[in-house]
């Protein structure tokens, strides 16, 4: 069992960059990362093709005592079970490294306030 997985040095990047420019803590940008990632669905193949280049994580920073749901919310995705070699480092890097992109598209049309545009993404739907 895996305990810590090295994101991409672009999600490394984009994520302290949003850190700095709104001031929120980049263990809740993980988790804002992988929210959007499992919103977006399945992952393609393109997306396991980054680079480990980036700040290494804890799996307790990312998942903490939800592992389990974290791990029931990306089979769903997934829509199959997961070996827990799949699920982490695998697919939480993945979710990561592609949720990191649409964290920081989200930045650019948010507005003056990140947390509220965030929490309204699924209003229009």
């Amino acid at each position: 069992m895996a305990f810590k997985l090295k994101t991409s040095k672009k999600t490394e990047e984009i994520l302290t960059q949003i850190e700095s420019r709104v001031n929120i803590p980049y263990a809740t940008l993980v988790k804002l990362s992988l929210a959007l990632s499992l919103r977006e669905g399945p992952l393609g193949e393109d997306d396991f093709k980054t680079n480990n280049l980036g700040r290494e994580l804890n799996r307790q920073t990312i998942t903490g005592d939800a592992d389990p749901l974290y791990k029931c919310l990306f089979e769903i995705c997934a829509n199959r079970h997961m070996s827990d070699e799949e699920y982490f480092p695998g697919a939480v890097k993945a979710h990561l490294d592609r949720g990191s992109i649409l964290l920081q598209n989200e930045l650019r049309y948010s507005g003056s306030d990140f947390l509220e545009h965030l929490s309204e993404l699924d209003k229009g739907l």
